[in-house]
């Protein structure tokens, strides 16, 4: 069995898991809150009854992930995990707001809960059930690299506070006679909405593209430079389409009279040692050319010196100078607090001030790795 293989089934197997305990706990708290006339755990149920659903919702996403690439989609279905994960935060969001409507009605039209022992021991033992499920779904989502299990544990570990908030109000009911129902139902359904769009807020981030991961940024350039011929490694971009499928793009700088058949060899280890290091599969290196030679690097020092006393310019690097054709050639990282258009014009308008017989030529990069 492969990993993704051992993946999907372990995804599977903590999901099912969580579906039996959910529709359990829902069915006893619906049937305590329905005889005690209690809308606090009524609601509870019903946001077990939610997690029950999202965990059904987590298992599709996952087999569908777990799909092999085909001719429409070559680099694999993971990214169909993303979308299983918004669909899940939008049901965490639905319950919670139906349950904060329904809460201020009970507000406005309050009854009077009769709880039993039997009751309030159900609820005590729901409180242990959803710390100890929390915590193994949350661990294997962990594992497993799974943004939809997380969710899920981490929603169960709310559950519990909240169940465990429902169990002190009908206590202080049983015994002083205060009737804190609907409030604790409102403060219930707060949880809910929150956790809703937290989730919708993570996941719209990984469909939209995050940042690269600064770990892997670092441990990827590490493997790079620690070849003796390269000179830098820059540009580093990783795609990731689903967890544990990324796809990585890298720009490295080499000694000029490098000759094409050792830059063959030395990508291709550097594409071996990557992935079987991070896992990370690298679909491009770039290639920057260095000049030999003192005049070069003096150049490039003071260059480097007029370019990096901005503070919106982060890096440079792809440095050439093509004597011949009198051009000197050069990217620059720039932070997103200027326009590209306008930093390249500052830039070139001080560095033909002092090299005039050159031709400047600037590329502007964006700043995606740290």
């Amino acid at each position: 069995m492969n990993d993704n293989q051992n993946r999907e089934k372990i995804i599977v197997r903590t999901s099912v898991v969580g579906i039996v305990v959910n529709l359990l706990l829902a069915a006893f708290k619906a049937a305590v809150g329905i005889l005690s006339d209690s809308i606090a755990v009524v609601l509870d149920a019903v946001n077990n009854l939610s997690d029950a659903l999202s965990s059904i919702i987590t298992i599709i996403g996952a087999k569908v992930a777990g799909k092999k690439p085909d001719k429409k989609h070559p680099l694999g279905h993971g990214r169909s995990e993303y979308i299983s994960a918004l669909i899940v935060a939008a049901i965490v969001m639905y319950a919670g707001i139906t349950s904060l409507v329904e809460s201020v009605k009970k507000i406005l039209d309050p009854g009077q809960p009769h709880y039993t022992t039997a009751s309030l021991v159900i609820i005590g033992v729901a409180v242990i059930t959803k710390i100890l499920l929390g915590r193994y779904v949350k661990a294997k989502g962990e594992q497993t690299g799974s943004g939809a299990l997380v969710a899920s544990g981490t929603d169960a570990l709310s559950d519990a506070a909240i169940s465990a908030g429902v169990l002190i109000t009908a206590l202080i009911y049983t015994v002083k006679g205060i009737s804190l129902e609907a409030y604790m139902g409102v403060i219930i359904s707060g949880f809910i909405i929150k956790a809703g769009y937290e989730m919708i807020s993570d996941t719209v981030s990984d469909i939209l593209g995050r940042r690269t991961d600064i770990e892997i940024s670092k441990r990827i350039k590490q493997i790079i430079v620690a070849e003796p011929s390269v000179l830098g490694a820059y540009d580093l971009f990783v795609h990731n389409y689903g967890p544990e499928r990324e796809y990585a793009s890298v720009h490295i700088e080499l000694p000029a009279d490098m000759t094409v058949d050792k830059v063959d060899v030395l990508t291709r280890k550097i594409n071996e040692k990557v992935y079987r290091e991070t896992g990370v599969v690298m679909t491009a290196v770039g290639v920057y050319s260095r000049n030999a030679g003192s005049k070069a690097e003096d150049m490039r020092t003071q260059i480097e010196e007029v370019v990096l006393k901005h503070e919106w310019a982060l890096q440079m690097h792809g440095f050439y100078i093509d004597e011949e054709k009198k051009r000197i050639r050069f990217d620059v990282v720039m932070s997103f607090d200027i326009a590209h258009s306008e930093g390249v014009r500052i830039l070139r308008d001080e560095i033909s001030g002092i090299y005039p017989e050159y031709e400047i030529i600037i590329v502007a990069d964006l700043d995606i790795t740290d």
